[in-house]
């Protein structure tokens, strides 16, 4: 599934396309996603300008000029395809089968975004400017200045839970996946079965930037393309060419040598080095 990086970097491809630009026409070519489309989704949609289009945790947020706001969520194989005249060079090929073209959002200037999920794990759905949404109850974003040390000790502090699950809970950092947790620990020689609340102060500081280096990177390698994953503009993401212990099971750890260990938890496997991980 998608984690931050992915949803940035499609978020950026998007945005040049989308932001300040009137969406003249929704077309749907199938009654639901995941989730079914909300009421008069198209006509609610239809003459409004996308005022700004942001990223909150692993998902994507469209604020149009009625006040309602468009939240998209990629799913696991969700993707969007731009095509119009004015895109140009920006666009590379894409191999995305008509036959999963779900959503059709065409602009002003007659460039059309489509959205692709041969899936249809992913979802949007339309939420009023007052109107409480699923994203309210979660935690900083990782990349913002609101996330920091001492910010994670305080939502750490008195957990016995791994510190592998604690960061995957979107409560106490927003959009933090299985893959980029695997690295940061990595990165921070922290073993993912570390008691949550037992880090220490300078574990915790060189774990938040840790976290922040290696999403930043990511981000500018375009995301991971491990199976679905393309840009806005059709290119593949190739940071999955960095993993240090992501899908790396019997490999030898780069910095020691040793062979990378692979465990699960909370039904998802962790990579990890049993000798510089402590």
């Amino acid at each position: 599934m998608p984690e931050l990086p992915e949803v940035e970097t499609v978020r950026q491809g998007l945005a040049p396309v989308l932001e300040g630009r009137t969406i003249t026409r929704v077309q749907l070519n199938r009654p639901d996603l995941r989730f079914p489309f909300p009421d008069d989704f198209a006509a609610r949609i239809e003459g409004q300008q996308v005022e700004r289009l942001s990223r909150r945790a692993k998902f994507l947020q469209a604020d149009l000029t009625s006040g309602e706001r468009l939240f998209m969520h990629l799913g696991m194989s969700g993707r969007f395809v731009l095509a119009g005249e004015q895109l140009g060079d920006f666009t590379h090929a894409h191999d995305a089968d008509p036959k999963h073209h779900h959503v059709i959002f065409t602009t002003e200037d007659a460039n059309t975004v489509t959205y692709n999920d041969p899936r249809r794990f992913g979802f949007m759905e339309l939420v009023g400017p007052d109107e409480p949404y699923r994203l309210d109850g979660l935690g900083p974003e990782p990349l913002s200045n609101d996330w920091s040390a001492p910010d994670l000790r305080a939502r750490l502090r008195g957990k016995k839970t791994p510190i592998k699950i604690a960061l995957l809970d979107q409560r106490v950092v927003a959009g933090l996946g299985n893959i980029y947790v695997c690295e940061a620990l990595f990165r921070a020689g922290i073993s993912p079965g570390r008691g949550a609340g037992r880090l220490k102060v300078a574990e915790t500081e060189n774990l938040v930037r840790h976290t922040k280096d290696v999403l930043t990177e990511a981000i500018a390698a375009g995301g991971s393309s491990l199976r679905d994953h393309r840009q806005a503009d059709g290119a593949l993401g190739y940071f999955q060419k960095s993993f240090s212990v992501y899908g790396r099971q019997g490999d030898p750890c780069p910095t020691c040598a040793a062979p990378v260990a692979r465990r699960v938890q909370g039904g998802r496997s962790t990579f990890y080095c049993k000798s510089c991980q402590r």
